[in-house]
């Protein structure tokens, strides 16, 4: 390997199954704000930061006040359902530790609020695997790519060498803008959808070290 590499990881849908209870979260916040929503709105805007959703959801960005009592109503309600009731996707914790053991560095870098970034690693215990944790919350969300230049910043690796593992579309996208190597994981999109990604799988179980650090 002729460069230092870092590999940055989404976290909803990439290294846990946390789909049904965001759905869920969304669902029963909305619902008492009589916003509509359902599966395929929550399919359409999975991905993104809060302030997106909303803006996807109401047709207009939302003000600063309703995105805050909205977020803080819905992310309340996710961070109480998290105990118990979520998972590695199957290949996460193998890469994890072969990344790890490599003195690879490796970040969280997800549209999810921090505190939710911070209860998720807690509860799989998988802090240990992160020198940095950064949410696009306060940032430009995804596709812009923000959160992975702030992620690569902090590991004081060039964005050219890093590699991105991302399960959706917007996430892709911010991954090519920022001019990193993507390899996307059909967790919760079809594999058509992830065609902007360099590498497309259906696993991590299916990846390859070599696939992931191909020297360009």
């Amino acid at each position: 390997m002729t460069k230092k590499r870092a590999v940055l990881w989404d976290m909803d849908g990439v290294l846990v199954d946390s789909g049904e209870l965001h759905y869920q979260s969304w669902l029963e916040t909305l619902t008492d704000l009589s916003i509509p929503f359902d599966r395929e709105k929550f399919r359409q805007t999975f991905g993104m930061n809060n302030a997106g959703i909303l803006t996807v959801l109401l047709g207009r960005q939302p003000d600063a006040e309703f995105l805050e009592m909205v977020s803080d109503r819905k992310e309340g309600r996710y961070r109480q359902m998290i105990p118990g009731r979520l998972q590695l996707l199957p290949g996460v914790s193998t890469w994890l530790s072969s990344l790890q053991k490599q003195g690879i560095p490796q970040a969280v870098a997800s549209s999810a609020p921090q505190a939710n970034i911070e209860a998720v690693v807690d509860a799989l215990e998988i802090r240990k695997f992160f020198s940095a944790r950064v949410s696009a919350y306060f940032m430009p969300g995804k596709p812009h790519p923000a959160v992975f230049l702030e992620a690569a910043r902090q590991l004081g690796v060039k964005p050219g060498d890093c590699v991105v593992v991302e399960d959706a579309v917007a996430g892709v996208t911010a991954a090519r803008k920022a001019g990193m190597y993507c390899i996307a994981v059909t967790t919760t999109h079809p594999r058509q959808s992830l065609s902007g990604a360099d590498l497309v799988v259906d696993s991590l179980e299916d990846l390859e070290m070599g696939a992931v650090f191909r020297v360009r």
